[in-house]
């Protein structure tokens, strides 16, 4: 709210400077603001008095936009990565996908570990987990588990994330 807008009756306000000027009614900081040239911007609405601002309103929109730009930048977004394993998997087949895995943990990202099930392999569910447990225990000096194997529809999965 800048201005106007502003309909509280009392107001802490802070001057162009960064001083406070102290509590005062609403329309004697808007005087003040006027006076100066200024707009008056409500910053805290949620406190007792709400905080108000004397500021240029244009210079003060551009720099909370610039701020938020720079927190944009330095944030990471972490994305999912997918491992597709079978149940009768070889032991050079696991191997390669276990580097996948490393790289994209390396890299920052979490890896879903997916055992699919086909058909017959279906019966032979519980005899399979253990793959799982071997791809864990293959990237245990990099990752952890972040969701234990969790069997969902024809598959079983788990979630590997990297080690702090």
């Amino acid at each position: 709210m800048i201005n106007e807008q502003i309909r509280d009756k009392e107001v802490r306000v802070i001057g162009k400077d960064g001083e406070q000027l102290g509590v005062m009614s609403a329309k004697e900081a808007f005087a003040m603001a006027r006076e100066a040239d200024l707009d008056l911007v409500k910053i805290a609405p949620t406190a007792k008095p709400p905080v108000c601002k004397i500021v240029d309103y244009g210079k003060y929109r551009y720099e909370l936009a610039r701020k938020e730009k720079e927190a944009k930048k330095k944030q990471r977004v972490i994305d999912v990565k997918e491992v597709r394993l079978s149940p009768n998997i070889e032991e050079n087949d696991l191997r390669t996908k276990v580097n996948a895995a490393r790289k994209f943990i390396a890299k920052g990202d979490k890896v879903k570990v997916t055992l699919r099930f086909r058909g017959r392999e279906m019966a032979h569910m519980q005899q399979s987990k253990h793959i799982l447990d071997d791809f864990a225990e293959q990237l245990a000096d990099v990752a952890v588990v972040e969701k234990p194997a969790k069997l969902e529809g024809r598959s079983i999965m788990m979630f590997l994330t990297e080690k702090r």
